[in-house]
């Protein structure tokens, strides 16, 4: 029984890392999602803020006349 135990133990210690490897991965992959929905957010909002600017700039340009 010795020889079964030993495999047992084994193939559990392989699937723990393995699960922890897959683990590892999704958490990666969510944390790069993350980054590109910052990253969106952020040029969004660049984005909005040119906008005002430019209406901002345009209105005063109609006033001026």
């Amino acid at each position: 029984m010795g020889i079964l135990d030993d495999a047992k133990e084994t193939a559990e210690a392989a699937a723990k890392k393995v699960g922890r490897a897959v683990e590892d991965q999704v958490d990666k992959a969510k944390d790069k999602i993350d980054e590109i929905k910052a990253d969106a957010n952020v040029k969004k909002a660049e984005a909005e803020r040119d906008a005002t600017k430019a209406r901002n700039e345009a209105k005063d340009h109609l006033r001026d006349s």
